[in-house]
């Protein structure tokens, strides 16, 4: 009986779905709130009767849907375009996300809702939809424009930093407390988390899609992609991050293989179907008692919405150097919530501290500000001209003086150029050391499983973390090395730029030859005393130390060439999968 039960609630989701959404692609609406409202009509809470009868099954597929959003959220994801989003982006992203945090922890607070329930709230404010925003552009016929270019850098930083809000309020769920120590140990462990599976696994996944690829069999790749989507899920999971955050890793790995075109094919009929049982699964949980008694936090809270992001976004932009009607723009066409929103109530839910009217206020919120998108961002170009006009002439200089100001400062010709290579060094130095810190933060995690399985022909302790911690240097010497090397280069151009003849005379040389040699040391020297702090656990005695220390000084007068080899074949890797990914299918 219950697998009849369940193949009559997914007919009747389908069915009605399908009818549902016919009509609003009809009208040209969203079509994701077609799928809510087939939700509403089949739910448990709207007379005469629910037609739904198994709804923890329906749970666990739109569970799925969710994994399957953020994958795909993933494979649309490049680290080229976040590279290249430049600083309106950043800036614009990083304001909109704090204020919007602040605003909705601030209305919670004002209704007397609990702490959980208003830093929840925050945390659905604070991202825009991707889904409804492209849709809405496309509609309007304003993707290309510069400004919607604008908001799609911004999206991408968003998807970024919502993955981390997902990581942080998962924290503070299961902690129970909000401490700044706790808030930057979880972004650190998040961001190094982060940098080790995307290095890892573009060197790895692409060229194991590639050779699948070669047996051209599409029922294999979708086997194979699925199998690394759900595999690496349960992998973030048993670290105990959030399956989302894994969905979108994996996606955005996979987003670097040559084949991302057609796993796009091949994933989006299943994308399609979970997705669908995921905001059916919304609207059934819409309850309209709910909603009519916090009709007015659902007021308050979707006109902050639209004032708070317009605001933050319009500011942001406009603080990177955009004229006012394009920041304007950018504001109005990123001012709703939408999928993000979703999944932080369903989280909130599923952790069982939230209360059971955010989920519903959060859904209402959406479908508002979903409806009121296309109509703010035609409004943009005559708000604009309208406050231009009326704008006082002071203030109007003022803002022609800053963006002025702003382009003198920027670094042209030589400065720019040596600007941009500070930045990469700095990149390629961070990603190193993230690999290096991660192995030895990895080395302390398996340390008690390894000393298990040495204990039977090594007694003594000692020697069994000598054994760790050395084995974890040796596997780091490449990154340690390269890091060192890349350290060196950043001295010497810092000496060049810093060090001038007119200041130091004679001595131009030895002075920029010492801080060459200097820096590098002593960053060095920083970078090990760090490694020994994060793995106190297996840090052997000190007499051990020494002698791992000079074992590991032999090994690299032996073999630094060998290192330096080793090191250089992963990066030429590293960018030939981001060069062969931007050619193949440029984005």
């Amino acid at each position: 009986m219950h697998a009849i039960s369940f193949i009559q609630d997914l007919a009747v989701i389908m069915l009605v779905a399908g009818m549902v959404t016919i009509l609003f692609h009809r009208f040209k609406q969203p079509v994701v709130l077609g799928y809510i409202l087939a939700g509403f009509i089949i739910g448990p809470h709207t007379p005469p009767f629910g037609l739904i009868h198994d709804e923890d099954t329906i749970k666990t597929l739109a569970e799925l849907g969710v994994i399957f959003l953020m994958f795909c959220l993933g494979l649309e994801f490049s680290l080229r375009k976040l590279f290249s989003v430049g600083a309106t982006a950043f800036i614009a992203a990083g304001l909109e996300i704090v204020l919007m945090i602040w605003i909705g922890y601030e209305i919670g607070q004002f209704f007397g809702w609990s702490s959980m329930d208003s830093l929840f709230l925050g945390g659905i404010l604070a991202i825009s939809s991707t889904t409804i925003i492209i849709k809405a552009l496309g509609d309007l016929k304003m993707k290309n424009e510069r400004f919607a270019q604008l908001i799609f850098g911004v999206l991408i930083v968003e998807d970024i930093l919502g993955i981390g809000i997902i990581a942080l309020l998962s924290g503070i769920a299961v902690s129970g407390t909000v401490e700044t120590g706790q808030v930057f140990a979880t972004v650190g462990k998040l961001s190094l988390f982060m940098i080790v599976a995307l290095v890892v696994g573009i060197l790895l996944v692409p060229r194991l899609l590639a050779y699948v690829a070669k047996f051209e069999s599409n029922e294999m790749l979708l086997v194979t992609v699925l199998g690394l989507c759900f595999g690496f899920c349960l992998l973030v999971a048993k670290l105990e991050y959030s399956m989302v955050l894994g969905a979108f890793l994996i996606g955005a790995i996979m987003a670097e293989s040559r084949q991302l075109l057609q796993i796009e094919r091949l994933v989006e009929p299943v994308r399609n179907l979970f997705s669908a049982i995921f905001f059916v699964a919304i609207g059934l949980l819409l309850d309209p008692a709910v909603l009519v008694e916090y009709v007015w936090p659902i007021i308050l809270i979707t006109f902050a919405v639209i004032g708070g992001k317009v605001l933050s976004c319009g500011l942001g932009a406009f603080i990177a150097g955009n004229d006012g009607r394009t920041s304007l723009r950018v504001g109005m066409g990123l001012s709703q919530i939408g999928e993000f929103s979703f999944i932080i109530a369903a989280l909130g839910m599923t952790l069982q501290v939230t209360s059971d009217f955010l989920y519903p206020v959060a859904v209402a919120v959406s479908v508002i500000t979903t409806l009121t998108t296309p109509y703010l961002i035609r409004a943009a170009d005559p708000l604009s001209i309208k406050l231009a006009g009326v704008m006082p002439r002071r203030v109007a200089r003022v803002f022609s003086m800053y963006g002025e100001w702003l382009r003198s400062i920027q670094p042209q010709g030589e400065s720019a150029l040596l600007m941009g290579m500070i930045r990469k060094i700095v990149l390629q130095v961070g990603v190193n050391l993230a690999l290096v810190v991660a192995i030895f933060l990895g080395s302390a995690y398996f340390a008690d499983r390894l000393a298990g399985y040495m204990s039977p022909w090594l007694t003594q302790d000692n020697l069994r973390k000598g054994l760790i911690w050395g084995a974890a240097l040796l596997l780091s010497l490449p990154f340690l090395i390269a890091a060192y090397r890349k350290l060196k280069a950043l001295a010497m151009l810092l000496a060049e730029m810093g060090v001038h003849p007119e200041t130091a005379g004679r001595h131009t040389a030895r002075v920029r030859r010492v801080i060459a040699e200097v820096i590098p040391l002593l960053s060095l020297v920083g970078i090990m005393l760090l490694l020994m702090a994060l793995s106190a656990s297996i840090l052997p005695t000190g007499e051990l130390l020494v002698v791992i220390a000079l074992v590991a000084s032999g090994l690299i007068a032996l073999l630094w060439r060998w290192f330096i080899r080793v090191h250089t074949r992963m990066q030429i890797a590293l960018l030939e999968t981001l060069d062969g990914s931007a050619d193949t299918h440029p984005r």
